[in-house]
């Protein structure tokens, strides 16, 4: 898997042996980066079910402050810290979080943690996407702009608004969905 755009472009990642990971292709993660660009500068980005770490790794690229990594599978965080160590990412710029995604979310809560874009990346099919966006819209860990975005099969039914987060755009790319949230 390769970086699209910004400082790292073109440069090559790991992908996770040993987990269920489903790389994103690389045209849909530039779509959606097209999409959030103007995001992008400066962002606190949080990376849920992150795997390699590409969505976050990618917004580091393009310029984003720092990225939170989380995963609860062991391989998928020693993956990512392979990757930040090959491209020299500053560590100040990364965080890793190997737990669960819910547990993750209120820890960040509890900690005073506030992100500018999350990118949510769950397995298919079981309304994990569903349950993490309840759980973002309940907690108190998005800026008052934060975008969120969830990529997910076109059979996995999303709530239009959940908490204090409403969607506003859908882009289509074959079976592939990205929809997009904002902050009410």
């Amino acid at each position: 898997m390769r970086i699209i755009a910004g400082k790292y472009r073109s440069r090559l990642i790991k992908v996770p042996k040993d987990a269920e990971v489903r790389p994103t292709k690389d045209r849909i993660r530039e779509a959606l980066f097209n999409i959030i660009t103007e995001y992008i500068s400066g962002a606190e980005v949080l990376d849920i079910f992150a795997g390699s770490g590409a969505f976050g790794i990618e917004a580091i690229s393009r310029g984003a402050e720092s990225a939170t990594f989380i995963d609860s599978e062991k391989t998928c965080i020693k993956t990512i810290e392979d990757n930040v160590k090959t491209l020299g990412i500053n560590g100040g710029k990364v965080n890793l979080l190997r737990m669960d995604a819910f547990k993750a979310i209120d820890k960040l809560c509890n900690e005073g943690k506030k992100f500018d874009i999350v990118l949510l990346d769950p397995p298919y099919y079981e309304e994990i996407a569903k349950k993490c966006l309840i759980k973002l819209g309940e907690r108190d860990i998005l800026k008052p702009h934060c975008i969120i975005v969830v990529e997910h099969h076109k059979k996995d039914i999303l709530p239009a608004e959940s908490g204090s987060i409403t969607s506003y755009r859908t882009a289509r790319y074959g079976d592939i969905r990205l929809t997009f949230y904002k902050v009410k």
